[in-house]
């Protein structure tokens, strides 16, 4: 009689810091941060994870998880909660060193054994929760089963000027991988990991302990694996984005709108949101354009009241632009307030943001002086506003600017905040 398979267990890596979203990050962990008005990043690997059919999940959580963990609740929202299913929060054993925390991918792994033994698979399924896209991963199971492969990368090509940002594989002709870079200066192959793994669960647990130096997988455990076991590259050819970046993230916004949008309706990607836990089942009403009111090429969510211009924007529930106001190229968070005749272009918003009258954020030609203290982060003319942050009347604020959360409104300059600079 042929032995039936274990379903796969699935662990979703969440625990990372997230620095390059800057100030996105201070209040929330990174794949909690907003989406599209009604979604958070890990809702695309959730949802994935739910559409496959799969319902045995531990979420691996580390830097400010409240609102992580609030948000994914007992996994209700992607009907993984029950008897034989449920999503599973699992922080570090914490402790008086810096060592009981996750130093990697793969150590965060190792600290959860006891977790993995407890809940017995064939085959372990592990995904990033900072991802943008639709992966149905049950013909990535079968490609691994059918290869006989150990560990199964899933893999796409990426522009050339991208591929430094992601561990690299060459493959042979049957797409096992010979080789292996991590973010190579100097790439020889525009093949790129998504971070998304198959591993046999027992070739893990076994490499984990017999590695125990090695923590991160891109890093140590697949290049080491890759000259002694069997390890595939599985392709993949459709959406996906590593929103880790302040233009990345920026960008996978701008893919949903447009005339020819490069990602569909995310209902029809089956994405689903946790409505309930983020306070949106019935705290908003349906959006409301007045006769005043010019919306072009943008996503309104419930509850936005719109008296003024909103071209090419996502906008989150709750948000409101007053008569005369100008919302252009800007990515606005829950309940952010524009007043009259204010000017916000090129920016992200977090949560609650008061724009003050006759006050512009994003303005002038300033795009290619980068932030002065995160150079790296802010250098295409995107500024951002924090948390709470309640911008005063008449004020000028430059490109590639940073307001930080919760800034005092005595902490401005009197007119203008000049171009890369951070309050």
């Amino acid at each position: 009689m042929r032995k039936r398979k274990k379903e796969p267990l699935v662990l979703i890596l969440a625990g990372g810091v997230g620095s390059r979203l800057n100030i996105l990050v201070k209040p929330r962990a990174k794949p909690a941060v907003p989406f599209a008005g009604v979604y958070r990043i890990i809702d695309f690997s959730l949802s994935n994870v739910m559409n496959s059919g799969l319902y045995r999940v531990g979420v691996l959580t580390q830097y400010k998880p409240r609102s992580l963990m609030n948000h994914l609740g007992a996994g209700e929202a992607w009907d993984m909660a029950g008897r034989r299913r449920g999503v599973k929060i699992l922080p570090p054993a914490t402790g008086f060193k810096d060592s009981d925390w996750y130093r990697g991918t793969a150590d965060a792994l190792r600290q959860n054994i006891t977790f993995i033994k407890s809940h017995p698979s064939d085959e372990i399924i592990i995904l990033s929760g900072d991802h943008v896209y639709k992966m149905d991963l049950v013909p990535m199971l079968d490609f691994h089963r059918h290869r006989k492969a150990d560990v199964t990368v899933a893999m796409m090509i990426v522009p050339e000027s991208q591929i430094h940002q992601f561990g690299t594989g060459i493959t042979d002709s049957d797409g096992r991988i010979v080789e292996w870079e991590e973010k190579p200066q100097k790439p020889r192959t525009n093949l790129a990991s998504m971070g998304i793994y198959v591993f046999n669960t027992q070739y893990l647990l076994e490499l984990l302990m017999e590695k125990k130096d090695e923590i991160d997988f891109g890093m140590h455990i697949i290049p080491s694996a890759i000259a002694r076991d069997n390890i595939f590259a599985y392709p993949f050819d459709s959406y996906w984005r590593d929103v880790g970046t302040i233009q990345s993230y920026w960008e996978a916004h701008m893919d949903l709108i447009g005339d020819n949008p490069n990602i569909p309706s995310l209902e029809s990607w089956g994405i689903r949101p946790n409505i309930e836990a983020d306070g949106m089942d019935s705290d908003y009403t349906a959006a409301y354009c007045s006769s005043s009111a010019t919306v072009r090429r943008s996503l309104v969510s419930s509850g936005c009241v719109i008296e003024g211009t909103v071209i090419n924007s996502v906008l989150s529930p709750g948000v409101i632009v007053k008569r005369g106001a100008v919302v252009r190229d800007s990515i606005l968070f829950h309940d952010c307030l524009i007043k009259e005749n204010a000017v916000v272009d090129l920016a992200i918003l977090d949560k609650e943001v008061v724009v003050n009258r006759k006050t512009t954020v994003g303005h002038g030609a300033g795009k290619d002086i980068v932030n002065r203290i995160y150079p790296t982060h802010l250098t295409s003319g995107i500024t951002l506003v924090g948390k709470e942050v309640i911008v005063p009347a008449g004020i000028v604020v430059g490109r590639n600017c940073i307001i930080r959360p919760w800034t005092a409104s005595g902490s401005f300059p009197a007119q203008r905040l000049e171009d890369g600079e951070t309050v």
